[in-house]
């Protein structure tokens, strides 16, 4: 990854967190919620996929339809959240495989 990479992955995540803070603050509450929850269970494809720019466009149409985030979210966030990244590996995922999960032994 060299210098310039980074510099624009830093613009890249400077205008998404302004697009979070224009949202109404009920909706900005349950995203940083979101956040926190994904970075805690850390699908590997996070950063490099468009999943949270992508829950912050689907907030902004919330937004313009005039709904109320947990209209759209429901009262379970987490569940939500497990929801999107059910088909995603996670850290621990890859975790528990490089433990030895996928060579097939047996550990006494």
């Amino acid at each position: 990854m060299s210098i310039q990479d980074i510099i624009e992955g830093k613009k890249q995540w400077r205008a998404h967190l302004a697009r979070v803070k224009a949202l109404p603050p009920d909706y900005q509450i349950v995203y940083k919620e979101m956040q926190k929850y994904l970075f805690k269970v850390g699908p590997v494809s996070l950063l490099d996929e468009s999943l949270l720019p992508g829950i912050v466009d689907f907030f902004e149409e919330g937004v313009a339809e005039g709904k109320g985030v947990l209209e759209l979210v429901g009262s379970d966030v987490a569940a939500f959240c497990d929801d999107l990244i059910k088909d995603s590996p996670t850290y621990a995922d890859a975790y528990q495989e490089s433990m030895g999960g996928g060579s097939g032994t047996t550990r006494k």
